[in-house]
């Protein structure tokens, strides 16, 4: 099974060029499970993974999609058939990834909290005329007016862009509290719906459905059920973690957007949950003392059973259907 986090359709595949099942076993050599995984093995690694999301959701535990995925590939892929699971790509696809996420996200975060300075409620930009002398050869000043950009910041009642007369773009906290979100969010998406779509292609592509279809029901379901019960998790994060200023919230966002988008690019199982936590735990910088030690004992135990759990659902799930 690929591990790649961004998706390769069949026929882009170079070493990959007859019918799906042909793709999908030459293929899986060099993934985590290395024998041709079967639709029943797909719906057990799905089943594992929902069934520890769904459970994680409801106790408000931040968890991440990649690694149940994984835990219960790893775990159905134990029952597929001795030897199927290349354990040595756990280290270097999995585990090393991760732990190098979480230290540079943290590290990022903090690093950006101990830049001293205040950060400005706004930003913007704005035509500003300026005076120019026309001609020397007259005796009188003959002043022409060209435009000019200058940058002002303060506070959102003083910034020029937001007044009725002028011309200019205002960018507000506010308004990159939405920029960073959304680039967070886009980066997930670039990132973890891929791996859903791998895993259920095995069963549904064969079955006449096409990846491009398939990753806009991911998507979709996954946008449905941030709408549903994002905010129990959301919450747990944005509140329990450390006390954050909306400064330091855009600040982890736009390092978890960073740090994901560059994963997905580069085809690396990197969590957005693990990576968000870490750098919302930046946040403190300079001052561990801040951060809430009991939260992140508990996010830890979660992110650490995640696999085992996963993995022993996937496996008996499997065990049932196949």
């Amino acid at each position: 099974m690929p591990s790649r986090g961004a998706w390769s359709p069949p026929w882009r595949a170079r070493s990959c060029r007859s019918t799906w099942r042909t793709v999908s076993r030459r293929c899986s050599r060099t993934g985590i499970v290395t024998a041709h995984p079967t639709p029943a093995f797909a719906l057990s690694v799905l089943t594992g993974t929902t069934a520890w999301v769904l459970l994680a959701t409801v106790t408000r535990l931040p968890v991440s999609t990649t690694h149940p995925l994984v835990g219960a590939m790893v775990g159905a892929g134990v029952v597929l058939g001795p030897g199927a699971v290349a354990w040595a790509s756990l280290v270097t696809k999995v585990a090393e990834p991760l732990l190098v996420s979480i230290s540079v996200a943290y590290a990022g975060s903090a690093v950006l909290n101990l830049v001293p300075g205040r950060v400005p409620e706004c930003v913007c930009v704005t035509d500003q005329p300026s005076l120019t002398p026309a001609s020397d050869r007259t005796a009188a000043m003959v002043v022409a007016i060209r435009p000019a950009l200058a940058v002002h910041t303060g506070t959102v009642a003083d910034c020029r862009a937001h007044g009725v007369a002028s011309r200019g773009i205002g960018v507000t906290l506010n308004g990159l509290h939405w920029l960073s979100g959304g680039a967070a969010s886009f980066a997930r998406g670039l990132n973890d719906t891929p791996k859903i779509v791998a895993v259920a292609a095995f069963a549904l592509v064969p079955a006449g459905m096409r990846p491009v279809h398939l990753a806009a029901v991911v998507a979709i379901a996954m946008a449905a059920g941030g709408v549903v019960a994002g905010m129990r998790i959301a919450r747990r994060l944005g509140d329990d973690v450390v006390a954050m200023d909306p400064v330091d919230g855009a600040k982890a966002n736009l390092v978890s957007a960073a740090l994901v988008g560059i994963g997905a690019t580069h085809g690396l199982p990197i969590s957005l949950t693990h990576v968000s936590t870490a750098a919302i735990a930046g946040a403190a910088g300079a001052r561990p003392s801040r951060l809430n030690f009991r939260t992140l004992r508990d996010f830890a135990l979660a992110w650490t059973v995640t696999p085992l759990v996963a993995g022993v659902v996937g496996a008996a799930a499997f065990l049932i259907i196949r």
